[in-house]
């Protein structure tokens, strides 16, 4: 661990550290029925930290993490983090093709993934020459002699490494982001503005403002102040699993995950009540409307008492869901945050028992702007649509694509921003109305038409278990907008009754003209929706 003094530049190995040294039994991290200290946290990220250094991971190397939920991962990410190495995030749902472009893209020099994903690298492994060591997690699966067993690695008694080169808050993690068009890029955060972003040692929700320095960090764990528990329910490979579950530990507090590799709302609230959790983190719908089924399912079941926070982000959380949930949980805070892999704390909002916040609508983050193609401010009240612009504590850009990063990180009026293309509207009173992000944007017959938006209205009618909305080829209108609809189970909709309800809240121009029945969207894990994928479906189908 670094001196104790007032740091100018945080780093996540420091302060993990420090919090295995002041705090050693305490709880790092749970997962079913087991519970990882943080003394066994530091020793484990210890030991992988020491091999990858006996194998010749390079100073800022790529250690890559192909796993699902479990203590593994961070695990991972802190001994990268204590050699100064970059932990990359994959996403587990990869084929081979999207897999061997990001581990080449990554430079990737080691990888950690579970035994199960074997068959996959196996069909790529011949081509990624730079990886120089492949560390298998056990988890029921056969496990290849290519492979290093991880667990072997992790159970060795080391003394902490000490490479040739020293942590600063400029190391980096690299975070992959699909998006909705192309192949993923690898957004790149600095320790130091990563940390500074999520809070600094702080958060609002344990009334704990920025830590000074690791002295009053130090000082913090002692006191036993701001220590919270909290369940990613999202996967971690997410920005949105992953940054709660740093803020968690850069608390002090330990990080709880469900053992199965499905997610399961029952399974859930099971593990908020048994293990007495504070914080949920979650990806919109896709997770809040199966809690909210499983709590209208079994009334009074589980003891949620412990909880007071459940954190979204990365897409929309509709009004109908948030109003469920207050029902049931009127003493916890549900916190809508808008935000990306590229740009943390756009906006934000709020909910609490009978207040629920209407879906899309935000309050603009500290220093953000909407603005319009021009790069100035969009006047509020005039229904113009900008795009959501951030400064402050942003990434680098994207590793190796200039190109890109000179489009999304802009610099207006001398402050640099990251603008990775949300569109919103300004309302009269300041808040902001989320659109959408303008790669999906429909034009039809010169007007635009934001996905989510009309989404949103289709997803409120009862029969409705999740909608997505695409724009498919039109002689006339250059685009048509179409709606790809999954039905709750048993029941049945007409195309006419979903167009209508559109109609009865939108513009008649963002009504869609096609609608096809589907048996699931198919979002990822994270709760994502493969856009491309599910045009080029709605293509097909309607001709």
């Amino acid at each position: 661990m670094s001196e104790l003094s007032e740091e100018t530049s945080w780093n996540l190995a420091d302060i993990w550290e420090l919090v295995a040294e002041v705090a050693p039994d305490r709880p790092a991290q749970v997962c079913g029925d087991r519970r990882i200290t943080w003394s066994d946290f530091d020793r484990r990220a210890d030991a992988l930290a020491a091999d990858l250094l006996d194998v010749g991971i390079s100073h800022q190397g790529k250690l890559a993490v192909y796993l699902t939920n479990g203590p593994e991962y961070l695990e991972s990410y802190a001994a990268a983090f204590k050699i100064a190495a970059v932990p990359v995030n994959v996403n587990y749902r990869y084929g081979p093709v999207e897999l061997e472009y990001l581990l080449d893209n990554a430079d990737t020099e080691a990888a950690v993934f579970h035994a199960r994903f074997a068959p996959t690298l196996e069909e790529v492994r011949g081509r990624l020459g730079r990886v120089r060591r492949w560390y298998v997690v056990s988890d029921g699966h056969p496990e290849p002699d290519w492979a290093t067993s991880y667990d072997e690695v992790v159970a060795r008694a080391v003394r902490r490494p000490d490479p040739d080169w020293r942590r600063s808050g400029d190391d980096l993690l690299l975070l992959y982001t699909g998006g909705t068009t192309g192949m993923p890029k690898g957004v790149m955060w600095r320790n130091d503005d990563l940390v500074r972003v999520l809070g600094g040692g702080g958060s609002p929700f344990v009334g704990l403002g920025p830590a000074s320095g690791l002295r009053e960090m130090s000082d913090r764990l002692k006191g036993g102040s701001g220590l919270i528990t909290t369940m990613p329910a999202c996967p971690l490979m997410h920005g949105t699993g992953q940054f709660s579950a740093f803020i968690t530990m850069i608390l002090g507090g330990c990080v709880v995950t469900l053992p199965g590799s499905r997610f399961d709302a029952e399974e859930l609230w099971s593990a908020v009540e048994g293990r007495r959790v504070n914080t949920v983190a979650i990806v919109g719908d896709a997770f809040a409307r199966p809690m909210l089924e499983a709590l209208e399912a079994n009334p009074g079941r589980w003891d949620l008492t412990s909880l007071i926070l459940i954190n979204s982000s990365g897409v929309m959380w509709s009004e109908e869901v948030k109003h469920g949930l207050s029902k049931h949980l009127p003493s916890v805070v549900l916190f809508d945050s808008l935000g990306s892999s590229e740009a943390v704390g756009m906006g934000a909002s709020m909910s609490a028992g009978a207040s629920s916040a209407k879906t899309a609508e935000f309050a603009l983050g500290a220093g953000a702007r909407v603005v319009d193609e021009s790069d100035r401010d969009v006047e509020a009240g005039s229904g113009e649509v900008g795009v959501i612009a951030l400064p402050g504590h942003i990434p680098v850009g994207y590793y190796k694509d200039a190109e890109k990063s000179s489009r999304t990180f802009r610099t207006i009026d001398g402050v640099r921003y990251t603008i990775p293309g949300d569109c919103a509207t300004v309302d009269a009173d300041g808040s902001i109305r989320l659109l959408g992000r303008g790669s999906v944007v429909i034009n039809t017959g010169g007007e635009k038409v934001y996905p989510e938006e009309v989404e949103e209205v289709i997803k409120k009618l009862p029969q409705v278990a999740d909608a997505v909305c695409v724009g498919v080829p039109d002689e006339r209108f250059g685009e048509r907008v179409c709606a790809l609809v999954e039905l709750t189970a048993d029941e049945q909709l007409s195309e006419e009754e979903v167009i209508r309800a559109v109609r009865g809240e939108l513009a008649v121009y963002k009504a869609p003209r096609l609608v096809v029945f589907v048996d699931s969207i198919g979002r990822s894990p994270a709760g994502k929706v493969d856009y491309p994928g599910l045009k080029k479906l709605a293509s097909a189908v309607t001709g």
